[in-house]
């Protein structure tokens, strides 16, 4: 007999075993304590900042225009963006030293302009996570991945609605089992990456600035 029909008969002979119990992850996540809607908030904006992103806090009515002057202070003449509502109430609050370059044809036909010419581009975000501070994008044909990816800056939108303590609390409010996109991603900082001397350095493998807008009508952070 050789070793490998050795080990296959003590396996075959071997005693199942105890059946495992599944962990109730819902009940674990159930009797934890949730946060108000200001501690997300906070929460939120603190985590952010501590990874060197740039958040501002806007009301429904004005977060266009707050957008619109940080991308201004930093240059930006062009800006990448889809075709959403969100898309177009910053296009419309834009000034006219800032293009708009929608990107809702193949990426053959933009690909070139993305990378050479695009200063930043801009994603809506479906939820953000207090918990780590993180941003949940939901990229797919109308939001290509390459928006929140390539440009060196990134502009992301959130809602103060669509905050959530952890990501179990957001997978299970906003049922995404049931609506899987082509990509779900999850941002906290600006690119960074540190070579074997612990130097850190951002933007080398995507954007090297983040910018974030909270929405929230009345709340501060």
């Amino acid at each position: 007999m050789s070793a490998r029909d050795r080990i296959l008969a003590r396996l075959r002979a071997a005693e199942p075993g105890a059946p495992v119990a599944v962990p109730d992850v819902a009940g674990y996540y159930a009797r934890r304590s949730r946060l108000t809607a200001t501690e997300l908030l906070s929460q939120l904006c603190a985590r952010l900042r501590a990874s060197r992103a740039d958040v501002k806090v806007a009301a429904p009515d004005a977060w266009a225009s707050v957008a619109a002057e940080a991308l201004q202070q930093r240059g930006v003449r062009r800006l990448a963006l889809g075709s959403c509502a969100r898309a177009v109430t910053l296009a419309a609050a834009l000034p006219d030293t800032i293009e708009t370059v929608r990107f809702d044809g193949a990426i053959e036909g933009w690909k070139r302009a993305l990378f050479e010419t695009v200063d930043a581009g801009f994603t809506p975000a479906s939820a953000g996570i207090a918990a780590t501070g993180a941003l949940l994008l939901n990229h797919g044909g109308a939001l290509p991945r390459t928006l929140s990816l390539v440009p060196p800056v990134s502009l992301v939108c959130v809602d103060v609605h669509d905050l959530y303590d952890d990501l179990h609390h957001a997978a299970s409010v906003q049922r995404w089992a049931d609506d899987m996109p082509t990509n779900r991603v999850l941002v906290s900082s600006p690119s960074r990456t540190a070579d074997i001397q612990q130097t850190l350095a951002y933007g080398a493998h995507g954007p090297r600035e983040l910018i974030v807008v909270v929405i929230a009508d009345g709340e501060t952070a």
